[in-house]
């Protein structure tokens, strides 16, 4: 189900959106920005759902065709690549049946797993300009049922410049009665052309509580597990809901880590490592590049929680390491205040040579070589 009173937490903007449609103040262009799992997806079609279906002649029929996602005033773009199904010219409509599974499955999922659905996280998805021509001929059309019509473009960060410019009149003069949803989680990613022509609405991360909640009532968890499992999902019912199951992705991450730390500790002082960093620069190398910067966003949170432990905010520390004779205790001393910002600073720049189809093997190989310094850099103290 989609709609307001399956959102989790987020009770102000509920309340908000909703107002904006009773008082016929609604923004022709809108931006909800929030990070993986805090509901911006859900937000965007109970909304939408509330638009077109809130002085319909017959609501609840309205509502079910929107939670179903199947209402014609309801359209969506989002990022897609070439699979062993569609292979050329990928645009949403060709994967709307899986998009919908998808989506009725776990609304709260994340980009990346949205890739592995249909098969692509070896590739980077994207919102190309085919992508712009079919909304261009979508929204031509009046809504189909008299009230709105909404296009929701899910990660418009994925949005090549390209499709940006061919979007940009339309987004900021659309027909009468077309609304734009924008739902991202990096709005700095966003053409700024496109960005200053909306109304920008953030989300915060949910709390413990909500996500308890909807943990035991949703999903049969014990109140101690959720608790727990809360705890560790960092504001993220998306991550939540991965902590239920084992997660082979969290599994492999956490190998490729422990590896790599390790190696980077031996080599200082010991020429002879660089050719196992070598070998783990090429490994990581040859998967995706959405798995690999997906890895390197793990990275900067396991280094997060290993200062974070360092400095004694153990109510903020969850996360626990599966990996034999690794010790996020052990590990936390050396990171701190004189190393975290450069550590963190330079997984973000292999990200971003990476999104930006840098050399995969060389990108990770200057930055394994650049923490072999930064692991044993001195920690700062105050005078």
């Amino acid at each position: 189900m989609l709609n307001f009173e399956q959102i989790i937490g987020q009770t102000y903007l509920v309340n908000y959106l909703k107002q904006t449609v009773d008082n016929k103040r609604v923004s022709h262009a809108q931006l909800f920005v929030g990070k993986e799992g805090v509901g911006t997806l859900p937000m965007a079609i109970s909304y939408a759902s509330y638009l077109i279906c809130a002085i319909h002649k017959n609501p609840d029929v309205c509502s079910q065709k929107c939670e179903k996602l199947q209402h014609p005033d309801l359209h969506f773009a989002f990022p897609v690549a070439a699979n062993d199904r569609v292979k050329k010219h990928p645009i949403s409509n060709l994967f709307l049946t899986e998009w919908r599974e998808f989506l009725l499955e776990n609304p709260y999922a994340s980009l990346f797993d949205w890739y592995q659905y249909i098969g692509i996280e070896n590739k980077q998805g994207q919102i190309g300009v085919d992508e712009a021509k079919e909304i261009v001929k979508a929204l031509k059309l009046k809504p189909y049922e008299g009230t709105y019509q909404v296009m929701i473009i899910w990660m418009p960060e994925k949005m090549n410049i390209a499709a940006a410019n061919k979007l940009l009149k339309l987004i900021e003069e659309p027909p009468e009665k077309t609304i734009f949803l924008l739902v991202t989680e990096d709005e700095e990613q966003i053409i700024s052309t496109i960005r200053s022509r909306c109304q920008v609405l953030h989300f915060g991360n949910l709390s413990e509580q909500e996500i308890i909640d909807s943990l035991v009532s949703r999903e049969n968890i014990n109140l101690k597990e959720a608790k727990k499992l809360a705890h560790q999902a960092d504001g993220s019912y998306n991550k939540a809901l991965k902590l239920t199951r084992e997660n082979p992705d969290e599994i492999i991450f956490e190998q490729w880590f422990v590896a790599w730390v390790r190696a980077a500790f031996r080599a200082k002082g010991n020429a002879s490592i660089i050719n196992d960093l070598i070998g783990w620069s090429n490994e990581i190398a040859g998967k995706g590049r959405e798995t690999q910067k997906q890895f390197l966003e793990y990275c900067i949170e396991v280094f997060r929680q290993a200062m974070l432990l360092n400095y004694k905010a153990d109510n903020l520390v969850y996360f626990e390491p599966k990996t034999e004779g690794f010790k996020l205790e052990n590990f936390a001393p050396f990171i701190h205040n004189g190393n975290i910002i450069e550590i963190t600073d330079e997984l973000s720049e292999a990200i971003y040579h990476i999104q930006r189809n840098g050399n995969a093997k060389i990108v990770l190989l200057d930055l394994s070589i650049k923490l072999t310094r930064l692991l044993h850099a001195k920690e700062v103290t105050s005078l």
